[in-house]
């Protein structure tokens, strides 16, 4: 495995960008009328650095990243499940000798809601695909997961595993599993258009043939914590990202070390 197949370890999954958790809340954001009484809703997102999972997806350069989701009506009120179907890109550069250019994920799956939609569930499939790569690189993947969240009104939590039966670049099995806490700062009000949240993250990720993924050891943890602010329908964050990979670990490159990110997107 090339130096660049290091920099897409556990790329895309699920859109988790260093800003994800300075996303608006629910009542604030927009969702376009779609067929079949369902509702779609799009992204479109600017960051400094590709990051996933605590690596840099783009040799640490602007990434530019759109998203389309669409999602079906509850089934009933007694049933709250709906199912979704979407798309994420963004560009990616792994080296000089790779030449993928892209990383398209194709995602589905179902989400339910408990206790006045406090306690919510998402089971998901993604399909990743990476564009201009050669086939012999083993690239394209496939990875299922469960998230699992819950809304105590001070703080959000959030926990997820997610599970690939042969991960990227034929690497084998895979595990990731992580948390979410997210803090709104609701003290800070200055009109109904702003809002702050602090939000930080931990995960783990186990990789089965770890010398074909290009990293010195079967896991390692990444980290990061953040400001996210919602300024009259934009999010705004800074991220600091970091994994307890070093250079030696991670192919001889500064795609594992610890940076700030800065993102900007806008949901439609």
């Amino acid at each position: 495995m090339n130096r660049g197949a290091v920099a897409a370890l556990a790329a895309g999954v699920g859109f988790v960008l260093a800003g994800t958790a300075a996303a608006q809340d629910a009542s604030q954001k927009e969702f376009w009328k779609a067929p079949f009484g369902g509702s779609w809703t799009a992204t479109f997102a600017l960051a400094t650095d590709y990051s996933y999972r605590g690596i840099s997806q783009t040799q640490r350069q602007i990434a530019i990243q759109p998203a389309f989701t669409y999602e079906t009506p509850t089934i009933s009120e007694t049933v709250p499940v709906s199912a979704y179907v979407g798309a994420w890109g963004s560009n990616v550069y792994f080296s000089n000798t790779n030449p993928t250019v892209a990383e398209i994920d194709l995602v589905t799956g179902l989400r339910a809601k408990a206790l006045d939609d406090k306690l919510t569930f998402d089971l998901g499939y993604i399909r990743y695909n990476y564009l201009g790569g050669p086939s012999n690189l083993f690239q394209d993947f496939n990875e299922f997961g469960l998230v699992v969240g819950y809304n105590f009104g001070v703080a959000q939590l959030q926990g997820a595993v997610r599970y690939s039966p042969n991960f990227f670049g034929n690497s084998g099995i895979a595990w990731y599993k992580s948390g979410q806490l997210t803090v709104p700062l609701s003290f800070i009000k200055l009109n109904e258009n702003v809002s702050f949240k602090l939000f930080g993250t931990l995960g783990n990720q186990y990789v089965e043939r770890f010398t074909n993924y290009g990293i010195g050891n079967n896991n390692y943890w990444d980290w990061q914590v953040g400001l996210g602010v919602w300024l009259w329908g934009v999010d705004l964050s800074v991220a600091y990202v970091d994994t307890n990979l070093d250079s030696n670990t991670c192919a001889a490159t500064m795609n594992c070390d610890a940076r700030a990110i800065f993102t900007i997107s806008k949901t439609f």
